[in-house]
């Protein structure tokens, strides 16, 4: 079973969501087990003190070390030690997230999510702890829980199980470099707007033809970068 923690000050953020996404499911199927641990139980003193101020000044707040590490040392004696355990500190220094990275990581039986606050944690948590740093994009949030939760959520579907249909997850937008085709559910017709012929046709072939047209005019039009990208693998594999 795959295993999963969390540190964070605010753990009812991480339970809200595990109970009300497909993370429950992933947990009811007995295919992942989530460690949650309140940073608060490490904190020093009679306030549970995790954040302090940063030597040579500046404004902000900066988490503290101590706090930390007994918090990942707890964690680890959960998960059964501290062997082949990735530690995963999502933050706007790190490597942008991407769908490869949920793929590698969802290959990992143990990981463990560090979610900052403030200014962020002191250096040398990172420097000993941290094995992988990740952004979700150029632009700052106030805590680590959501895009914490945005990585595991995009790890976690992507195990065999977890979803009612794994090939579902292997044709969504980026699985094989392109984004995903359109859609269309009933009626056939609504506000003058109807379903394409060829999804009613019952012809797979010709469907699954069409849906391959729709994803590449869609990322050429769309995600450029992504294109370019595609027609390189795509020259590469006919070498």
């Amino acid at each position: 079973m795959k295993q999963i923690g969390v540190i964070t000050p605010v753990p009812e953020i991480i339970e809200t969501i595990i109970r009300n996404s497909i993370l429950r499911q992933a947990v009811e199927r007995e295919i992942v087990r989530f460690h949650i641990c309140n940073l608060r139980q490490f904190g020093e003193g009679n306030y549970r003190q995790i954040d302090d101020t940063p030597f040579g000044g500046g404004s902000g707040m900066v988490m503290m070390p101590e706090p930390m590490f007994k918090a990942m040392d707890y964690l680890c004696d959960l998960m059964g030690g501290t062997d082949d355990v990735r530690v995963i500190y999502p933050s706007p220094q790190g490597v942008v997230w991407s769908h490869s990275a949920a793929e590698e990581n969802s290959r990992v039986d143990k990981l463990i999510f560090i979610c900052g606050h403030y200014k962020g944690i002191d250096e040398r948590v990172l420097e000993t702890i941290v094995t992988h740093e990740y952004s979700i994009g150029d632009y700052v949030v106030s805590s680590g829980e959501l895009p914490a939760m945005i990585m595991i959520d995009g790890i976690v579907r992507l195990i065999p199980g977890v979803l009612n249909t794994y090939e579902s997850a292997m044709t969504d937008s980026f699985a094989n470099g392109l984004l995903d085709a359109p859609y269309y559910t009933r009626p056939r017709e609504i506000r003058g707007m109807k379903v394409p012929e060829v999804l009613l046709s019952g012809h797979h072939e010709k469907i699954k033809q069409w849906r391959q047209e729709q994803r590449e005019r869609r990322t050429a039009k769309r995600r450029p970068d992504l294109w370019k990208n595609y027609l390189k693998k795509q020259k590469a594999s006919e070498k």
